[in-house]
């Protein structure tokens, strides 16, 4: 398809890390095409970061906390347009994914919260969400949801295996012929939740120091990790079980950690992201020729030299190769959006399990 069959979409991404919103704006052609445009993100203040956590794992989607995280992605696109300098009208949908707070794909359940009506009559643009009920409802695991856009975004090197370190951990194995304007593009991609991303040395970190996070990772790099708990951590028989797979945010249990100072517990949970990821490669059905990593995680020098000693090929971060790994995941939605728009299949059976290529997303209009 050529570019005057190009449409301006924006994507919005509040990942399980729970930091923020991210907002990309992209033009593509829902095929082979992608052009990043603009991009902002907007961090969560502490109130709201709490409201957050407490709904976490429920599965009713709670209308005021709903309200409220649909009215910041409301004000986030109105930055995203005013700083990209385009004009409203020409922005066809905005793809909105909302925010994970329960998800059980092995009994048919995955909750996203947010209000794609409200989102799309006070930004004044259509907009595309519920992104991965269909999937779900097809006996698919609804994620990972972004590997027809990192086969989009990835370089000619294959094959390549994109790394995305949020709340869990993500990946997606892309093979010489994985291209998304090809019908066969799921015989050559294989993704699925690896396990821990940052989620748990977050939760740790706020519970022991009250900072939201563990900055550089300097609080694992004071302290030692203990390899019996470590051990004790990865007995859990999903890291051995084939893809596809998913996880919850809070699918562990790291009761086993309790007894650790503060430091050492981080240092230990730092290495168990690390290692459930190295044994996540032993499943790819080829070894990558480099790993790109995108997500919060590769600012985490601790959590990049630990990859890079297990990992057997080249660990970088997405910008290595000009991708802005701050803002992928929403451009990866932006990009989906268009798909749905356009009838094209979210996900496969290489990707979420699916009997066969699925379409998804629920559209409401501006008007």
């Amino acid at each position: 398809m050529g570019a005057s069959a190009r449409s301006l979409a924006i994507g919005l991404m509040s990942g399980t890390s729970m930091d923020g919103i991210d907002a990309a704006m992209i033009r593509t052609d829902g095929l082979s095409a992608v052009e990043p445009v603009a991009a902002v993100s907007r961090s969560y203040d502490d109130m709201f970061r709490q409201k957050l956590r407490d709904a976490v794992g429920h599965r009713g989607s709670g209308a005021d906390i709903a309200r409220e995280l649909t009215a910041r992605h409301v004000e986030i696109v109105e930055e995203l347009i005013a700083s990209s300098g385009v004009a409203r009208p020409d922005v066809e949908i905005v793809g909105f994914h909302g925010h994970t707070v329960f998800h059980d794909p092995d009994n048919g359940q995955t909750v996203q919260i947010g209000d794609g009506r409200m989102l799309a009559a006070e930004a004044g643009i259509d907009v595309v969400t519920d992104f991965r009920s269909n999937d779900v409802a097809a006996g698919g695991q609804g994620a990972p949801f972004a590997p027809l856009a990192h086969a989009v975004f990835a370089p000619d090197l294959r094959p390549v295996c994109f790394l995305n370190i949020g709340g869990g951990a993500n990946l997606t194995w892309i093979g010489a012929a994985a291209d998304p304007g090809r019908v066969d593009v799921f015989d050559h991609l294989c993704a699925f939740d690896t396990g821990p991303g940052g989620a748990l040395v977050d939760d740790w970190t706020y519970r022991h120091t009250g900072q939201p996070y563990d900055k550089d990772g300097a609080l694992a790099a004071s302290g030692q990790v203990d390899a019996d708990v470590l051990g004790r951590l990865l007995q859990n028989r999903y890291f051995d079980a084939p893809p596809p797979k998913s996880l919850d945010r809070d699918a562990f249990d790291i009761s086993v950690v309790e007894g650790l100072s503060a430091a050492d517990g981080a240092a230990t949970l730092t290495a168990f992201t690390a290692e459930t990821i190295a044994r996540a490669a032993c499943l790819l059905p080829a070894v990558p020729d480099v790993w790109l990593v995108t997500g919060g995680g590769r600012h985490n020098p601790l959590l990049m030299e630990m990859l890079g000693g297990k990992l057997d090929a080249a660990v970088k971060p997405t910008e290595a190769w000009g991708i802005d790994g701050d803002v992928l995941e929403a451009q990866a939605f932006a990009y989906l959006a268009v798909r749905s728009l356009r009838g094209l299949p979210l996900s496969g059976p290489t990707t979420t399990g699916v009997s066969e290529p699925t379409l998804g997303g629920r559209l409401f209009r501006a008007a």
